[in-house]
């Protein structure tokens, strides 16, 4: 599993974030605190808290997902 730290503080930003996870055949989600969200559903995104970075967790070892979203990483775990 490979865990990175996410920035998507605007509407657009979530807007492409969520088309470009959602592209991927694996399961990622979202996490801040007890909340775990799927990163593929743009409702659930607007549900957070989106000041500040978010973890997300994809559930592969296939580094390459990250090239697809380098623009909103803001930190490796």
């Amino acid at each position: 599993m490979i865990t990175v730290k996410i920035l998507i503080d605007s509407v657009e930003k979530v807007k492409n974030f969520s088309s470009a996870i959602s592209k991927e055949d694996v399961d990622c989600e979202l996490v801040e605190g007890v909340h775990i969200i799927d990163a593929k559903s743009i409702m659930g995104i607007f549900s957070l808290d989106l000041k500040e970075p978010i973890q997300l967790n994809i559930h592969s070892d296939d580094k390459t997902i990250l090239n697809k979203i380098k623009e909103f990483i803001v930190e490796e775990a």
